[in-house]
């Protein structure tokens, strides 16, 4: 009976002993297995969706005959085969962009096809027949802000055309104690009047403006 149980002993000794060793083989490894690489931040401008814009992505959804391009923002310049002259760019504070080639070119207060059209005939003088594509990667240049009491508070990138009822339906509604009889339109020197109220039952809707660059909604 003790021989019995001296192996019976032994045998459990040598399976908790190999049951330790694996453990702590694999603890040892996960110590020393590298760290995941971490991506570097871009520090460039980014797309809505967060991923670098190239000069072929689709950009933001402008009217290309009709938004009117303002300093800083970003624009992807695409030329048909000319990798090397493609390319993002940011309009500068002067309004002017700088290209392979061409140099600075004015962009500030064109559109997109405006500016397209003028980049065609200058690449025209060294590249045949030239294919120029200009899109609007982001709206930096046109803004509004949403002060007081709504859900989220703060500036907005004017993009497309936008009425008041719309802007505010951007802000996450109203915090429970928001007067929203009595929303002011701060513009320039001029203060207008927006009852959310009356607009939101289809009354007043001529208060249903719409916003402009750095128009101020205020909601007390």
């Amino acid at each position: 009976m003790r021989s019995v149980f001296s192996y019976q002993a032994i045998a459990l000794l040598l399976v908790l002993t190999g049951t330790l060793a694996a453990q702590t083989t694999t603890n040892d490894n996960r110590r020393s297995a590298p760290n995941q690489p971490i991506a570097p931040i871009n520090p460039g401008p980014t797309t809505p969706a967060g991923t670098p814009p190239t000069p072929d992505s689709p950009g933001v959804a402008v009217d290309t005959h009709k938004y009117v391009i303002g300093a800083e923002d970003v624009l992807g310049i695409l030329v048909w085969r000319e990798n090397d002259i493609s390319r993002v760019v940011v309009v500068r504070p002067d309004g002017k962009i700088s290209l392979p080639m061409i140099g600075e070119v004015q962009a500030a207060g064109l559109t997109p096809e405006q500016l397209g059209n003028n980049l065609v005939q200058a690449f025209t003088k060294y590249i045949n027949n030239p294919e120029v594509l200009v899109s609007v990667q982001q709206v930096n240049s046109k803004k509004y802000y949403i002060d007081g009491e709504v859900g989220r508070p703060g500036e907005y990138r004017l993009i497309t055309p936008t009425t008041v009822l719309e802007a505010l339906s951007e802000a996450g509604g109203f915090r429970d104690f928001a007067n929203t009889k009595k929303i002011r339109i701060l513009r320039g020197n001029k203060t207008l009047k927006f009852n959310y109220k009356d607009v939101s039952h289809g009354k007043n809707m001529d208060e249903n403006i719409y916003v402009e660059n750095g128009d101020h909604i205020i909601v007390p």
